[in-house]
């Protein structure tokens, strides 16, 4: 019987794109901040923007590959910011500014449809409701609940950053198990990439996994359809009560 619906964040109850130029718009914002902090990093807005791309994305294959969420002040300092020397005894205490200002404002971010509605069907049918996401920053998850109005609608909120584990890794899933007193059995997770979420769910023996379709991530589950396959994939956070009354009926 599945009593908890676990969901990712990024992806799966909003989903991001980048506008023309928004990338540039958030490189210059953090030269400005770091400015006021004492810390020159000698580079233009469209460089930045792009060595921060080209630096990202290396640090989330790393994550990946070693299923570990780094300290915020090493990820900027060896990661991020890499190519400026940056003195980590200055990024140490702003860490989780930047961290907070990379995850809320480098994208722009649009809440799913009917993602009030899923979450009070949810707990109308008495299920607990909880988050598990990889996110650098500590404070941005709870901004984004309270932003969304949910708030108080989570028992759980597992992030990689605080739990020192990434998803697919099955550490952070034993987490949630922990946290909610519950067996793998009763657990539905949603997310919406095969790499992180349907397999964890799988690595962790949780009793279904449902996707939610997202097209500008498939570049990252390239090569692994054959490997790992959700139970359900849907369009619309809408139809995931029904398939928890479905699964529950069986």
């Amino acid at each position: 019987m599945i009593k908890a619906v676990l969901f990712d964040m990024g992806g799966t109850l909003h989903v991001s794109d980048s506008p023309p130029g928004r990338a540039e718009w958030f490189a210059r914002r953090l030269l400005d901040r770091l400015e006021d902090y004492d810390i020159h990093i000698d580079a233009d807005p469209e460089t930045l923007a792009r060595k921060l791309h080209e630096n990202a994305e290396a640090y989330k294959h790393w994550g990946e590959q070693n299923l570990r969420e780094l300290p915020q002040a090493q990820v900027w300092q060896q990661w991020y910011l890499r190519d400026w020397d940056v003195d980590p005894e200055k990024l140490e205490p702003i860490a989780e500014e930047l961290s907070f200002l990379h995850d809320y404002e480098r994208t722009r971010t649009i809440r799913r449809p009917h993602l009030r509605q899923c979450m009070d069907q949810l707990r109308d049918m008495g299920m607990r409701l909880g988050i598990i996401s990889n996110v650098m920053s500590s404070s941005v998850m709870p901004h984004y609940l309270k932003e969304y109005g949910l708030d108080t609608y989570m028992d759980c909120v597992l992030l990689s950053c605080t739990a020192g584990a990434r998803k697919p890794d099955p550490a952070i899933f034993r987490q949630a198990e922990r946290a909610m007193g519950l067996g793998p059995e009763e657990f539905a997770y949603v997310g919406d990439t095969l790499s992180r979420d349907v397999r964890g769910v799988r690595s962790a023996g949780w009793r279904l996994a449902i996707q939610i379709k997202n097209p500008s991530v498939a570049h990252r589950d390239a090569g692994l359809e054959g490997l790992y396959s959700p139970d359900w994939l849907i369009e619309d956070l809408a139809e995931i009560p029904g398939i928890i009354q479905k699964e529950n009926a069986r």
